[in-house]
C-alpha cells in the first residue's frame, strides 16, 4: 500500500547504486513488464467474467468449428492445385457463364485464403501448426498474408470477413467482427449489448437539443453512465476471448492450491504474488472454473527501466550481456566489458538438428537421452514450458529411463536436483533458465565420459537464454556439449521465420523422420532470433519512450506526496495549491457573470468574494488571484487556529488527569466526509495542538494526491490504447500521446488542487466546544441522578401498595354452600360480624402525593416498557 507514514517507506531518499545480480535477466528480459503497486477497489467482488462465460465460450467454439472447416478445405484446394492433375482442379469450378476456368494457380490462391483465415482465426490451432510444418505451406501463408497486409492492412476485412472473432498472436490482441458480436449476444438480448455507441458523437447531439444547461448536464451523465458499464462489459468479454484462445494451461500459466499462477516465459518458474493485469488473470480464473479473485485497481507504476535509472550508480554481471551491449547503452548508458574465462572452454556446442514435426523432433531428443546415458554422460533437458517437461517425462518413463522433472510445479527443489545433475547416467528435465548460480560437479568418471550433455527441446525467442542453457555445460574447463532440436512447428519458426529461411529449408526437402543439421540453417535459425530480439528491443524501448512521459508526471507527484508524507514543506505547497486554483478562478470566463463567479469561488475557496461586483468588472486578473489567495490564505490560517484551540483542552485533560500517551484519534471533518486525524498526543500537548493541524493537512493531501494519481494512471493507460488509432492516419501514436497527456496533467493537478483546497478550506473538529461540552456532561450527570432518586422512590411506593393490598380478613361464611336457605336472624348476624372486622382492621396511612403515571407512559423504574406492562401490570 502507499506510505502515509515517514516509517512505512521502503525506498529511501536517494538510490546511491546498485549492483544487479544476472543483470540481463533484470534489465532486458524483465524489462517488457512495469512494476505495479495494486490495491482493493470498491465492489471488486462486482464483476462479470463468470456471468459472460457462457456467451465467450459459444463464440470460441463457433470459431473452432469454423477454423476446421476452413483447414480442411485449405488443404483440399492446396493438394488439388499443388498436384497438377486438371480435372482435381475443375471439381472447384463453379463453371458460370462467361468465366474463364478455374486455373490451378487460383485454386491455390482461394485455398491461400482459407488458411490464412484459419490461422487469423486460431493461430496456437495444433492442426493447423503441423500443416504449416509441411513443405511449401508456410510460404504460401506468409505470401498470402503480405498481400492482405499491403497498402496499411486495406484488404484485411474482405480476408477476415467470416471469422468471428481476428488474432493478432506477436501483439496478443482480439477484435470481434460483426459475426462474432451476434454469437456473442445470441437472439435474447440487445442486439447492441456488447457494442461500444459513438460517446462523442452521442454528448454532440445532446448539445444541439432543446432544454437548459442542467437538463443536457443530466442527459451527459446518463449518456456517460451507460457508457461506462458497456465498456466494462466489452472488456470483460475481450479478456474473456484471450483467455480462451492466447493463454495455455502449464504454458503460461499453472493451477497451483486451487490459483492461477503465472509462469515466467523466460524462465520457467512460477512468479508467486504477481498477477496479469486488466482484469486477465480473473478471465483465465473463470476459464479455469477457480475462485475469480476481487478486482485491483492501480495505485502506483514504473517500468524496471525508470526504476533502474534513478540510482547514480548502476552496475552489474551476467555470462551473456554482449548480445544485448547495445540496449544496455541506449537504454541505461552502461558499457558492456567482457572477461575471459578462467580457463578455456572445451565444450562442443553443436548445429542445430531441425524436424519436420514436433513428434519428429521429441522422438529424436529421447533417442539422444538414451544413448548419452548408454555412454555414462549425465543429461539435463532444457524445456520452454511445463507442458514440454512433462511430455517428454512419460516419454522416458516409457522407455524406462530414471529421470528428475524440474518445472514452475516442482520449482521448490531446484538448486537440489540441479546440484545432483552431474551424476553418471543421471537426466534432468527443466526449463531452459535452470541452475543459474548452482554448480554442477562432475566426477573423474562423467569427466572421462565426455562431461555433462545439454538437450535443449526448442530454440528461445532470445539468443541469450539459449546461451546460458548451453553454459550450464562446459564450466571450468569441463569437457560437455550441447545441441538444440528444432521443429518447424516451434514457436519462434512459426511466429518469426521469414520467407528466406522457409524456402531454404524447402528446397533441401526432406522425409518425416529426416533431420537436416547445417551451419547454415543454425545461422538461419540465430537470424531469425535476432529479428525477434531486435522486435523485442524496439518494443522496451517503446514502453521506455511512453513512460518517459510519465516519468515527468511520476516525479512531479511524489515530490508533491514526499513532501506531505514529511510535512517539512507543506505549508509552502497549500500557500501554492491556494494560490493555483485562485488563479484558475480568476482566469475562468463565466457565462453567468459575477454571479457564476462567487458560486465557483464558494465551491474551491469556501469564501466569500473579496470585492464588490463592480470592482470584480475592472479587476485585473492578477489583482484577482492576489486579493483570493490572501482572503483564502487568512481564513485558512484562521481555521486552523480554531481547530487547535478547540482540540486543546482535550489534549490537556487527556495528558494532565488520565496520564494518557501515545497516539490519539481527533474527528476532523470537512461537512461531507469524517476523518480520524491521529497524532502523538504528548507532542500535541507540548505544541498547543500544533502537530494536530499538521496532520490535518497531510492527511488531506495524501488523500487527494492519490486519488487523482489514481485515476491519472487509469486515464493515462485508457490514453495509451487509443492513440494507437493514429497510426492509420500516417500519425506518430507517441506524439499524440505527449500533446494528450499533458492536457491530461493539467486537468489532474486542477482536479488535485482544487478538491485538497476545498477539503483544507472546510476543515473543523467534530467535537462540540470543551467549555460546553462539560456543561452538558454535567447536565446529563444531574439529569441522571434526579432519574435515579425518581426510581427509587417510585420502586418503594409500588412496595407500600403491595404490602396494603395483600392484607384481607378471612370470610366467616366461606365453609358454607352459597345455594343454602337463609335462616331467621341471619342478617343481624352478618353485619355484626362486618363491624368486629372493621375494628380489628389497622389505620390506613396517609400516601404522600406524586405525579400520575398514565397507563401507556414509560414505567418510572426505567425498564423501557409502557407502566401497564410493568410495575402497573398488578394495580
Amino acid at each position: 500500500n502507499m506510505a502515509t507514514q515517514t516509517s512505512d517507506l521502503v525506498q529511501r531518499d536517494e538510490h546511491y547504486y546498485a549492483i544487479v545480480d544476472e543483470v540481463d535477466s533484470v534489465l532486458i528480459d524483465d524489462a517488457r513488464t512495469p512494476l505495479i503497486i495494486s490495491g482493493p477497489v470498491p465492489k471488486g467482488d462486482d464483476q462479470m467474467f463468470n456471468d459472460f462465460k457462457p456467451n465467450v465460450e459459444k463464440v470460441v467454439n463457433a470459431q473452432r468449428k469454423l477454423v476446421q472447416g476452413l483447414l480442411l478445405e485449405a488443404k483440399e484446394k492446396i493438394a488439388a492445385a499443388m498436384s497438377g492433375d486438371s480435372e482435381k482442379v475443375a471439381k472447384y469450378d463453379t463453371k458460370e457463364e462467361g468465366k474463364k476456368p478455374l486455373t490451378a494457380e487460383q485454386l491455390l490462391e482461394d485455398g491461400g485464403l482459407s488458411l490464412f483465415r484459419a490461422y487469423k482465426g486460431l493461430p496456437k490451432h495444433n492442426p493447423l501448426i503441423r500443416y504449416l510444418s509441411e513443405e511449401g505451406i508456410k510460404q504460401l501463408l506468409l505470401k498470402v498474408e503480405a498481400k492482405y497486409m499491403a497498402d496499411n492492412n486495406r484488404e484485411m476485412p474482405k480476408a477476415v470477413e467470416p471469422l468471428f472473432f481476428v488474432i493478432d498472436e506477436k501483439n496478443h490482441s482480439i477484435e470481434l467482427t460483426d459475426k462474432g458480436i451476434e454469437v456473442l449476444t445470441g437472439t435474447t438480448q440487445d442486439p447492441e449489448f456488447f457494442v461500444l455507441p459513438d460517446i462523442a458523437a452521442q454528448l454532440s447531439a445532446v448539445e444541439n437539443e432543446e432544454g437548459t444547461k442542467e437538463e443536457h448536464q443530466e442527459k451527459k451523465d446518463t449518456l456517460l453512465q451507460n457508457y461506462s458499464i458497456k465498456a466494462e462489459r466489452v472488456h470483460t468479454v475481450n479478456q474473456l476471448l484471450k483467455a480462451y484462445t492466447l493463454f495455455d494451461k502449464d504454458v503460461e500459466y499453472v493451477i497451483d492450491d486451487n490459483k492461477i499462477k503465472i509462469v515466467d516465459e523466460q524462465t520457467g518458474r512460477i512468479m508467486e504474488g504477481r498477477r496479469y493485469s486488466d482484469g486477465l488473470h480473473q478471465a483465465i480464473e473463470a476459464k479455469e472454473g477457480v475462485k475469480v479473485e476481487a478486482a485491483t485497481q492501480t495505485y502506483a507504476t514504473i517500468t524496471l527501466q525508470n526504476y533502474f535509472r534513478m540510482y547514480r550508480k548502476l552496475a552489474g554481471m551476467t555470462g551473456t550481456a554482449m548480445t544485448e551491449a547495445g540496449e544496455f547503452y541506449d537504454i541505461y548508458k552502461l558499457e558492456v566489458t567482457e572477461i575471459p574465462t578462467n580457463r578455456p572452454v572445451i565444450r562442443n556446442d553443436q548445429n542445430d538438428r531441425v524436424y519436420r514435426t514436433k513428434k519428429e523432433k521429441y522422438a529424436a531428443v529421447i533417442q539422444e537421452v538414451e544413448d548419452m546415458v548408454k555412454a555414462g554422460r549425465p543429461v539435463l533437458v532444457g524445456t520452454t514450458s511445463v507442458e514440454i517437461s512433462e511430455l517428454l517425462s512419460k516419454m522416458l518413463q516409457l522407455r524406462k529411463i530414471p529421470h528428475q522433472v524440474l518445472n514452475a510445479k516442482y520449482h521448490q527443489k531446484e538448486a537440489e536436483i540441479v546440484a545432483q545433475a552431474g551424476k553418471t547416467g543421471s537426466v534432468t528435465i527443466a526449463t531452459n533458465m535452470a541452475g543459474r548460480g548452482t554448480d554442477i560437479k562432475l566426477s573423474p568418471e562423467v569427466k572421462a565420459a565426455g562431461g555433462l550433455a545439454i538437450i535443449g527441446t526448442e530454440r528461445h525467442e532470445s539468443r541469450r537464454v539459449d546461451r546460458q542453457l548451453r553454459g550450464r555445460a562446459g564450466r571450468q574447463g569441463d569437457p560437455g556439449s550441447s545441441v538444440f532440436f528444432v521443429s518447424f512447428e516451434d514457436t519462434v519458426m512459426r511466429l518469426f521465420a521469414n520467407e528466406r529461411i522457409v524456402k531454404t529449408l524447402d528446397k533441401l526437402g526432406f522425409q518425416e523422420g529426416d533431420m537436416i543439421e547445417s551451419k547454415m540453417v543454425t545461422r538461419s535459425i540465430e537470424n531469425a532470433q535476432k529479428r525477434v530480439e531486435e522486435n523485442n528491443f524496439g518494443i522496451r524501448k517503446r514502453l521506455v519512450e511512453y513512460d518517459d512521459v510519465m516519468n515527468a508526471q511520476r516525479k512531479g507527484v511524489y515530490g508533491r506526496r514526499q513532501n506531505a508524507l514529511k510535512g517539512e514543506r507543506i505549508g509552502t505547497d497549500i500557500a501554492n495549491m491556494i494560490y493555483e486554483t485562485s488563479l484558475e478562478l480568476a482566469s475562468r470566463r463565466y457565462d453567468g457573470g459575477f454571479k457564476e463567479f462567487d458560486e465557483a469561488v464558494r465551491k474551491s475557496l469556501a469564501i466569500e468574494v473579496p470585492f464588490t461586483e463592480e470592482e470584480y468588472a475592472k479587476l485585473d486578473p492578477n489583482v484577482m488571484t492576489e486579493r483570493l489567495a490572501e482572503s483564502a490564505m487568512h481564513t485558512y490560517n484562521r481555521n486552523k487556529q480554531k481547530m487547535a484551540e478547540g482540540a486543546m483542552p482535550y489534549i490537556k485533560e487527556f495528558v494532565e488527569e488520565r496520564g494518557a500517551t501515545g497516539l490519539v484519534g481527533v474527528p476532523v471533518t470537512d461537512g461531507r466526509r469524517m476523518f480520524n486525524i491521529r497524532c502523538d498526543i504528548k507532542e500535541a500537548y507540548d505544541n498547543n495542538c500544533a502537530p494536530l493541524t499538521k496532520q490535518w493537512e497531510k492527511t488531506v493531501l495524501l488523500s487527494s494526491i492519490d486519488k487523482a494519481w489514481q485515476e491519472q494512471l487509469r486515464e493515462m493507460d485508457e490514453l495509451r490504447k487509443s492513440v494507437q488509432n493514429a497510426s492509420y492516419e500516417q500519425k506518430d501514436p507517441l506524439v499524440i500521446y505527449k500533446l494528450e497527456a499533458y492536457e491530461l496533467w493539467k486537468k489532474m493537478l486542477w482536479d488535485m488542487n482544487s478538491k485538497s483546497v476545498a477539503t483544507l478550506m472546510r476543515g473543523k473538529l467534530a467535537v462540540p466546544d470543551y467549555e460546553e461540552a462539560k456543561a452538558a456532561e454535567a447536565a446529563a450527570r444531574e439529569a441522571r441522578e434526579q432519574q435515579r432518586q425518581a426510581q427509587a422512590y417510585a420502586a418503594q411506593q409500588q412496595e407500600i401498595r403491595r404490602e396494603y393490598t395483600s392484607q384481607t380478613m378471612p370470610n366467616p361464611y366461606a365453609n358454607y354452600s352459597t345455594t343454602r336457605d337463609s335462616y331467621p336472624g341471619e342478617s343481624a348476624q352478618r353485619q355484626a360480624a362486618q363491624n368486629v372486622n372493621r375494628q380489628q382492621a389497622p389505620a390506613k396511612q396517609p400516601i404522600k402525593a406524586q405525579p400520575k403515571v398514565g397507563r401507556n407512559d414509560p414505567c418510572p423504574c426505567g425498564s423501557g416498557k409502557k407502566y401497564k406492562n410493568c410495575h402497573g401490570r398488578n394495580l
